[in-house]
């Protein structure tokens, strides 16, 4: 049975459809949002720019959870998928501008890469709605 406690949203990325995932999963008062890149549609933000890529994803990301009624305030965590690890000092300004005030827990990682070489970073990010 289905719980009415759980919560989806999708934001029409090619690839929740294809892959059969949502965007934004709120449970209860935690919201969990998916892999996040600078792709809008079929365009990408910010190519071969890593910190324009981190800026563009976490916009995507935030307003994922904006659709449960919360605001960047609400981010308890975040996780940054870099392509290189040439680019942690850019991401990590863009990072520091976006969340300086909130300074949700943080996880930094350098992967083998993504499905489209292009994109330089994705990002996750947690939330919660709770007092």
């Amino acid at each position: 049975m289905r719980s009415e406690a759980v919560r989806r949203v999708q934001s029409g990325s090619p690839w929740e459809e294809s892959f059969g995932f949502a965007r934004a999963v709120a449970a209860g008062d935690r919201v969990i949002v998916a892999g996040t890149t600078a792709f809008k549609g079929d365009m990408l933000y910010g190519e071969g720019d890593p910190y324009e890529q981190t800026k563009v994803a976490f916009g995507t990301a935030v307003e994922a959870i904006g659709e449960f009624g919360l605001d960047i305030t609400s981010v308890v965590r975040t996780r940054v998928y870099l392509a290189h690890s040439r680019d942690v000092e850019a991401v990590g300004r863009a990072h520091k501008e976006l969340f300086d005030a909130v300074r949700p827990a943080t996880t930094l990682l350098v992967v083998e890469g993504f499905i489209d070489s292009r994109v330089l970073v994705s990002v996750e990010l947690e939330a919660f709605g709770g007092q």
